[in-house]
């Protein structure tokens, strides 16, 4: 049986009191009120260093670095998640347009949306993630968090 406290791989997700305890008021209403974060104005659009991103309430590794990118839009972009499984989409009809939100497979959280204007020789998807949706973990402290296994994917690339 799982239970919330072990490892990385629970599906149970925290009660809204203990959401509230563990994240950001900003962290909070991305994740579970469905909120955006203001543009060039968050943690992670600028961000260049190797390492990968993981949701921020499930700790389920999302996306790696080697898949971001500099779209303009000023929010972290990705061309592709690590794991297509890792997020779930659905349709968002909200402030009068339709897109695609991609939210947290574990987590059930807002994450952001997926947008078909991405680098067309990458597959031409563009992942607009919420910086507030993320913990970003630098490839040098990958294994002392616990995500070792994805040190082979920054040592191809070297």
């Amino acid at each position: 049986m799982t239970t919330p406290s072990s490892t990385n791989q629970t599906s149970t997700k925290p009660s809204a009191d203990e959401l509230k305890k563990k994240l950001t008021p900003e962290q909070y209403h991305v994740t579970q009120q469905c909120g955006t974060e203001p543009p060039f104005r968050n943690e992670y659009w600028d961000n260049h260093r190797p390492g990968i991103y993981v949701d921020v309430v499930s700790g389920e590794p999302l996306f790696t670095s080697l898949d971001k990118f500099d779209s303009g839009s000023g929010w972290p972009s990705f061309t592709k998640p690590i794991e297509k499984s890792s997020v779930a989409e659905k349709s968002d009809g909200s402030l009068g347009m339709e897109r695609t939100e991609v939210r947290g497979n574990k987590s059930d959280s807002h994450l952001g949306h997926v947008f078909d204007d991405g680098p067309q020789d990458k597959g031409g998807l563009r992942y607009c993630i919420n910086s507030a949706a993320l913990r970003f973990i630098p490839v040098e402290k990958l294994k002392e968090e616990g995500y070792g296994e994805y040190l082979p994917v920054f040592e191809k690339k070297k």
